[in-house]
């Protein structure tokens, strides 16, 4: 017989303990003082940097390392982020003796351990092993709609292992940061000397490649370059030299290139364009084909005429859609830029020829009267699609119908 509150079970050795948070290990304290708490990963300690978003769902490690992201802490929208691992081919630094440019990440989820046939490292490990400072169980949804709505964010990241932390002094350290205008990052990204290029891009059950009877010559002015543009030059059928971002138009051309090419990077390109603009001036003017992305497609605008302008939340992700305006055909690209070229500031020399269909922002310029383009897009994807490897062709084309000339 039991009574109305026997269910016929024994009771449990001991009560159940009432639900406890766990101490936060890590933190990101935003400019305005909102602190925002977490679990720690990778390696400890504190950065100031800008915060913004990447929609990315593939690709963490090639984001991580793009040089582009320096003075940044990303927030990974896609919430599984690490459960891939990580590898020695998917880096995309060119500078190896750099180090890593990107402050920090912020991810939704607790970091797992690898699955997958390519992972030679866990993500953690990796992490800590670059500097780079993490904080995970952040609700990344909420943040993107904080920078969404009120631009991105000057913040500091920090991760103590023992939960201790001086919150007055990095709210303080948050506050007193400038942020990203006037800052030259390409000085801190660029090679050191001079060097030459061959890997081609990887292909399923061959890996890399070797270009080994280049048709072409081309110079790639290094601002924060990313491997896979060299190996998509290469691929293309170009013998590459690369060159540090304080060469002078002269160096560069004294090297007789068939081509040139004005590398994506970091930082507000007015800043870097004190030194860089007249010198890709001149070699617009010697009538080599010039090809620039991103950072170089902004300071090439600079150089014909125009100016550029900070963005509200920037665009990163592999998911942005861009018209071209030569075929009509919009393309899903790869994006990672917080400036863009002003299209009203544009003189009549240059012809927009690309638009970002996610808010009308600039996507590319040519030159009128001399074989001069640009793209604020990464069609070298890496990650992110392949639909705009075409403009390498373009590039090729270009070269080829001088060289006929």
């Amino acid at each position: 017989m039991t009574n109305e509150h026997d269910t016929g079970f024994s009771a449990p050795a001991r009560a159940t303990p009432p639900w406890t948070d766990e101490a936060p290990t890590a933190l990101l304290v935003l400019s305005d003082g909102t602190v925002i708490e977490g679990q720690g990963a990778g390696a400890a300690g504190s950065a100031v940097g800008e915060v913004c978003f990447n929609t990315a769902m593939t690709g963490y490690q090639e984001i991580l390392t793009d040089p582009s992201y320096a003075g940044q802490i990303i927030t990974f929208t896609f919430p599984h982020i690490g459960n891939v691992g990580a590898n020695t081919e998917d880096i995309e630094t060119s500078n190896l003796a750099a180090s890593s440019g990107v402050k920090g990440c912020v991810l939704r989820t607790t970091i797992t351990a690898p699955s997958n046939w390519r992972a030679a490292q866990d993500f953690d490990t990796w992490l800590k092993a670059r500097g780079i400072i993490a904080v995970t169980g952040i609700d990344t949804r909420a943040l993107t709609a904080l920078i969404r709505e009120n631009g991105m964010q000057n913040a500091v990241i920090a991760h103590a292992p023992d939960g201790v932390f001086d919150l007055d002094a990095l709210k303080r350290e948050a506050a007193a940061w400038g942020g990203m205008v006037g800052l030259d990052l390409a000085k801190d990204v660029t090679c050191g000397q001079s060097y030459t290029w061959d890997e081609t891009s990887w292909q399923w059950g061959k890996g890399f490649g070797r270009q080994d009877a280049p048709r072409f010559h081309v110079v790639a002015m290094d601002f924060g370059l990313k491997r896979n543009i060299l190996r998509e030059l290469a691929a293309a059928g170009c013998q590459i030299t690369v060159v540090p971002a304080t060469t002078s138009a002269e160096a560069v051309l004294a090297r007789k290139p068939d081509g040139v090419f004005v590398s994506n990077g970091p930082g507000d390109p007015a800043a870097t364009g004190v030194y860089a603009v007249p010198e890709i001036k001149k070699i617009v003017e010697s009538g080599v084909p010039t090809f620039g992305i991103c950072l170089g497609h902004q300071m090439l605008g600079i150089a014909l005429g125009g100016t550029t302008e900070k963005m509200h939340q920037g665009h990163h992700g592999a998911n942005h859609p861009v018209k071209d305006y030569a075929t009509a055909k919009v393309e899903i690209t790869s994006m990672n830029h917080g400036f863009a070229v002003a299209r009203e500031s544009l003189p009549g020399t240059v012809e927009e020829t690309h638009v970002s269909l996610f808010d009308g922002s600039n996507a590319g310029l040519k030159l009128k009267d001399k074989p001069v383009f640009s793209v604020q897009y990464h069609p070298e994807a890496s990650p992110g699609p392949q639909d705009s490897h075409y403009l390498f062709t373009r590039f090729v084309e270009l070269m080829e119908a001088r060289k006929d000339s």
